[in-house]
């Protein structure tokens, strides 16, 4: 490289080269550094990014018709009684989007709620299973095309597959909501009430109880995304960085938003439809990120240090 030229860069080179942490198979800092840029550079990442980008916002739809779909059998579960739990689901997502969206989604969110739906085996239902798994679909799609992965699943196989993940990733977001409901109502509310202090027990519940629902689910992702994933311990250092920068980026996006973006003004009233195709584009990419940081240590894994360097 280049830059190797550099004497400071010669030394710090020099230096990461002879850090070699535990579970790294005998490779270095620097090694892992040097796989990762060059899994993110000829991995088209940015290209990945947008095509799932485009695949998940239009399965986006089919997904909220599917968890309203759901909804009313939550009222059937004998301990579990929430009046207007659609708008109690609502209000939790708004939480993490950014401002300019919010609105936008809600929209979206209240046409498919008024709309009459059918029951679990209407028509309509079991295609918005099979519509919003082309979001997962291309994700997994995504993943199978990093430059360190060698191995793919037929369609077929691969599109069942999010079916069901799909399915899971659609239980687990309505748990998580559930179970934040009844611990802010029995002890976040009561902690605010009981301790005389500025801090915001249940924003801070908030964040903590959807930042583990992003891990469990970028987990899920990694897990099922490709053949050697599920090799690899469920829980990965990828889920966590994914998770750290979906949360830094939501927060940053939203001030950029708020305080130096014009694009209302710009694009009158698909600025906020931008705005949110913006914001899931950038998400896309941070998930890749992830994805390849636990592709460049199964590589690690899966082929021995000499073979990797005379590549």
């Amino acid at each position: 490289m280049k830059f190797l030229k550099f004497p400071i860069a010669k030394s710090a080179a020099r230096f990461l080269k002879a850090i070699k942490p535990p579970g790294f198979y005998g490779f270095s800092i620097y090694d892992l550094l040097e796989m990762y840029i060059l899994g993110i550079v000829k991995g088209a990442l940015t290209y990945r990014a947008g095509s799932i980008s485009f695949s998940f916002f239009m399965a986006l739809f089919p997904f909220i018709l599917f968890i309203l779909n759901l909804i009313p059998f939550i009222d059937l579960i004998p301990f579990i009684k929430i009046e207007n739990f659609d708008q109690t689901f609502l209000n939790y997502i708004e939480l993490f989007l950014p401002p300019e969206t919010q609105i936008f989604f809600a929209e979206i969110f209240e046409d498919i709620r008024t709309k009459p739906r059918g029951g679990l085996l209407s028509s309509v239902f079991l295609l918005s299973i099979f519509l919003s798994a082309n979001g997962i679909s291309a994700i997994f799609g995504s993943f199978e095309f990093s430059y360190h992965v060698t191995f793919s699943r037929s369609f077929f196989k691969q599109y069942f597959l999010s079916v069901g993940v799909s399915v899971l990733l659609a239980f687990l977001l309505l748990i998580t909501v559930v179970v934040f409901f009844y611990f802010e109502f029995y002890i976040l509310n009561n902690l605010d009430s009981l301790i005389a202090s500025e801090v915001r027990w249940t924003r801070i519940g908030q964040i903590t109880f959807f930042g583990l629902f992003i891990y469990i689910t970028t987990n899920i992702l990694y897990y099922f995304g490709t053949i050697e994933g599920r090799k690899n311990q469920f829980f990965t250092p990828g889920s966590l960085m994914t998770t750290l920068l979906f949360f830094l980026t939501t927060y940053c996006f939203g001030i950029y938003i708020e305080n130096f973006s014009n694009y209302n003004q710009l694009y009158g009233s698909i600025g906020a439809l931008l705005i949110f195709l913006l914001y899931i584009w950038i998400n896309s990419n941070i998930l890749l990120l992830g994805f390849e940081l636990n592709a460049t240590l199964t590589r690690f894994k899966r082929e021995p240090k000499k073979k990797i360097n005379g590549d």
